[in-house]
């Protein structure tokens, strides 16, 4: 293989998170270890949020100390805040994640406050991650587009790229959270982000709403970007984004990696199986993918 990149398996947490009917902890459990088998060495396992906002993560405190630990697996938790990250550090997170938007209407109804709050709010979990010696990526949502403010310049995303990078987060994974981007806007956006942070701090995010994640996930592969987030099954969406697709599946970036002779270290048959038990068990025959 003359190339690897690192897929981040979003599906426990970002795939989750928006299912109507209660999922057992013990289910949950049992979907992570089985990614965890078939080779995804990051994955995201829960959120750390109010369970007001988010009932299906009220048990991420059980979820997260309840994962197989194991050589090469890295559990992440998003966290909103302070008390969010001390919670998921107190239950044994070996990295956090945090999440602000390139527009500042999408901000403000997800997490109620402006860019710059968000971005003052993250300060203290930085804090906390550097004791705990633990890494922190930084989610920059509607990097194309936004619900409210429509397309959104390449320039504002690399504003706050920027400053998620001074912030001290070791990763930024730019989010096409609509997923109604396009190889050239794509191309843009991540070209614009380059300019402020290297291609090694930086991953793609890419919901396929139009069909057209694949295509922009090998736009930003070819202009050196090597992590890419995939929800087994393409489960997921966003509460603040109406009409927004699941997330890529995981499968298919393995496919389109493999394809091109690229390494992702994924056994492609196990997840297979995965996506087929997700597939029945969240979308029964005759009901509409997301």
């Amino acid at each position: 293989m003359a190339d690897s990149v690192t897929i981040v398996e979003v599906g426990p947490r970002d795939g989750l998170q928006n299912e109507k009917a209660e999922i057992a902890t013990v289910d949950k459990l049992a979907l992570i270890g089985m990614l965890a088998d078939a080779g995804l060495s990051r994955i995201e396992a829960t959120a750390f949020v109010s369970p007001r906002w988010v009932p299906q993560m009220a048990d991420h405190g059980a979820v997260m100390r309840g994962v197989d630990r194991r050589r090469g697996v890295i559990y992440s938790a998003l966290v909103p805040n302070e008390k969010g990250a001390e919670a998921a550090l107190a239950a044994g997170a070996q990295a956090l994640a945090v999440f602000t938007a390139a527009s500042e209407s999408f901000c403000r109804k997800n997490t109620n406050c402006s860019i710059a709050e968000s971005i003052a709010r993250f300060r203290p979990v930085m804090a906390l991650a550097e004791r705990a010696s633990v890494p922190v990526r930084g989610y920059l949502s509607c990097a194309l587009d936004c619900p409210y403010e429509g397309a959104i310049a390449p320039e504002a995303v690399a504003a706050v790229t920027a400053e998620l990078l001074a912030l001290g987060c070791n990763e930024i994974a730019l989010s096409d959270t609509l997923g109604r981007g396009t190889p050239e806007r794509t191309a843009a956006m991540v070209e614009a982000a380059l300019q402020r942070v290297p291609a090694t701090m930086l991953a793609g995010h890419f919901h396929d709403t139009s069909g057209q994640a694949i295509a922009n996930v090998e736009t930003a592969w070819q202009l050196g970007l090597r992590v890419f987030d995939g929800s087994v099954g393409g489960l997921g969406g966003c509460p603040y984004a109406l009409g927004a697709a699941g997330n890529l599946a995981t499968e298919r970036l393995v496919v389109h990696f493999a394809a091109k002779g690229v390494e992702t270290g994924v056994d492609l048959a196990r997840l297979n199986g995965i996506a087929e038990r997700v597939a029945e068990r969240f979308r029964p025959a005759g009901a509409a993918s997301r």
